[in-house]
């Protein structure tokens, strides 16, 4: 990323300029009371793609789906919900993901004395971490994956090539391991090159995998017939770079590959014809022409929900951003070209339905904050609404070995549910609640009015939730006729900073402002919805970070 911070080097940056002043409630709420007993009544109960029971009940306890349908008996323990006017599906099951992942510490390393054979880890092969010792409950991902009605997510570690194994953890618990639901359930996999060392290309990276892969079907035959007649044989030497493909190479754990561009995907298939493991691959963004060959195949597929932007209306000075030797017949060419492959894009998800090939989402790269309109889009592009839920449910399940549990609204299976105040996949939808194994979180923010009046001139204490913990700062408007111009200070930086813009729509409230230090710059935008004299919302920098925000109204501007 060029001129900015690292995210944790901006984190540390953010921790500084805000300070620590209280703690306030989180805008999704943990509710956990007395009674695990719940009922949902005069609810529209979405069972799965096709299966509807208007006005219905579905009864929750310890955990579990007890029951589901009409003129169900409320237990009298029961917490009831009403739910009238309200939508409950079962939870959504996100394929690939990094959500309650931290990534590891990386101390200043020493130059590799020789890049053509480089230690493991520096080499981006650690098949033995285990993404299990990188999981935080506190992780603020969890809350903004979980507000927008995911309850389980296939998580893998940070890292090169093979950076280790992955688990599906349910969104919520009190621990890493409170979370995990399946430990160790893919040998996670990039095509990612190795920085200034072997292996240095993706080329180079296949032909490493396959080294290793047949290095460790050598030990694990020879150990097999050490294991069968000790007598007589040298003791095979215990390799933790190899033992975890034992269980590949005996086709227990897929190989679950991230492969967004078709080439990868043409890559990744040729060495799983050759090799014969089983393979999942995930993230998707490019896929449309390997569809006949990943059917053929048999891998199961997770398509990325991360979609090009919109394209905006083009504007006047757009036209000096072209190249100058470009024509404008070339430049209607490019254009066309373009418009036609993020056609392709959006609309993958119907052509993978259409190709009979069962699949799910997943959300590595994707911003929360557009997944929702992500997934109308792709609706938009011609895959129907119960289809859309079969991918973010039902077959999910399918391919993670999950059905028996999730994926559903039945008896019997885990309480993962979303409830939403219109049907999901409308576009004033908002997700209520959220019951991940039967615990309930609210999870429905504040929404921005258009025709509300409210004041933000002034000074306003403001809070943001960084990995370091809570912090403050003081930012002050003031409006000069139709507009505003304010700036943000904090103690430990003695001059403030402007805001490069801030504007105020009905009552949401938009700012963004530049930190520079050492050379190094980043753009922060803060969104946020005024209501009264607070507000709430996000700041968001780089390319998928964000830290929640909150500001509390210090004094009322002088007349």
């Amino acid at each position: 990323m060029k001129n900015c911070y690292s995210s944790g080097r901006v984190y540390l940056l953010l921790s500084l300029l805000f300070a620590p002043w209280l703690l306030h409630a989180q805008e999704e709420r943990d509710l956990r009371p007395v009674t695990r007993t719940y009922a949902l009544t005069d609810i529209t109960i979405i069972q799965g793609p096709g299966r509807k029971v208007d006005k219905g009940v579905v009864v929750i306890k310890d955990g579990l789906i007890k029951a589901v349908g009409k003129d169900i008996p409320i237990p009298a323990e029961a917490i009831v919900i009403k739910s009238d006017s309200m939508y409950v599906y079962a939870g959504f099951i996100d394929g690939l993901s990094r959500v309650g992942v931290t990534k590891p510490h990386e101390e200043n390393r020493d130059r590799v004395k020789d890049p053509g054979n480089p230690p493991p880890d520096r080499a981006g092969i650690t098949p033995q971490v285990d993404v299990r010792n990188f999981l935080s409950t506190s992780e603020k991902s969890i809350e903004e994956l979980r507000a927008i009605g995911f309850t389980t997510a296939h998580v893998v570690p940070y890292g090169g090539m093979l950076p280790g194994s992955g688990a599906i953890v349910q969104l919520s618990g009190k621990s890493a391991d409170d979370m995990v639901l399946i430990s160790q359930s893919a040998f996670y996999s990039e095509l990612t090159p190795a920085e200034r060392m072997y292996p240095a290309t993706t080329m180079a990276v296949i032909a490493k995998w396959r080294e290793l892969y047949r290095q460790a079907s050598l030990e694990k035959n020879y150990s097999a017939v050490y294991a069968a007649n000790r007598s007589g044989l040298e003791r095979p030497a215990t390799n933790r770079l190899l033992e975890p493909f034992y269980p590949v190479i005996d086709k227990r754990v897929p190989v679950l590959f991230k492969a967004e561009k078709v080439w990868d995907i043409h890559r990744i298939l040729n060495l799983q014809k050759d090799l014969g493991f089983s393979l999942v691959v995930a993230e998707v963004k490019e896929g449309w022409d390997a569809a006949g060959k990943l059917k053929t195949s048999g891998a199961k597929v997770f398509l990325s929900l991360d979609l090009p932007e919109e394209k905006k209306e083009e504007k006047k000075d757009d036209k000096k951003d072209a190249p100058k030797s470009m024509t404008d017949e070339e430049k209607q060419s490019l254009d066309k070209r373009k418009a036609e492959f993020i056609a392709k894009y959006i609309g993958q998800a119907l052509t993978f339905q259409q190709a009979g090939i069962p699949f799910g989402f997943s959300t590595l790269s994707a911003k929360t904050k557009d997944i929702q309109g992500n997934i109308r889009r792709i609706i938009k592009a011609g895959l129907t609404e119960d289809q859309a839920l079969a991918a973010l449910t039902t077959t999910p399940a399918q391919l993670l070995g999950l059905s028996d549990r999730l994926g559903s609204i039945d008896a019997g299976k885990i309480a993962n549910l979303v409830i939403s105040r219109k049907p999901y996949f409308d576009e004033k939808s908002k997700v209520k609640y959220v019951f991940v194994e039967g615990i309930l979180y609210k999870s429905e923010t504040p929404e921005a009015k258009t025709d509300a009046k409210v004041s933000i001139d002034g000074e306003w204490d403001i809070t943001a939730d960084t990995p370091q913990g809570k912090s403050e700062s003081v930012i002050t408007i003031k409006k000069e006729g139709d507009k505003y111009t304010g700036k943000i200070s904090g103690s430990r930086f003695p001059q403030a900073i402007n805001f490069d813009e801030i504007t105020l729509v009905g009552n949401k409230l938009k700012f963004t402002f530049t930190m520079t230090e050492s050379n190094n710059t980043i753009k922060i935008t803060v969104d946020a919805v005024v209501e009264g004299t607070t507000f709430k919302g996000n700041a968001t920098f780089g390319q998928n970070e964000s830290l929640p925000v909150e500001g509390k109204k210090k004094t009322q501007p002088k007349l």
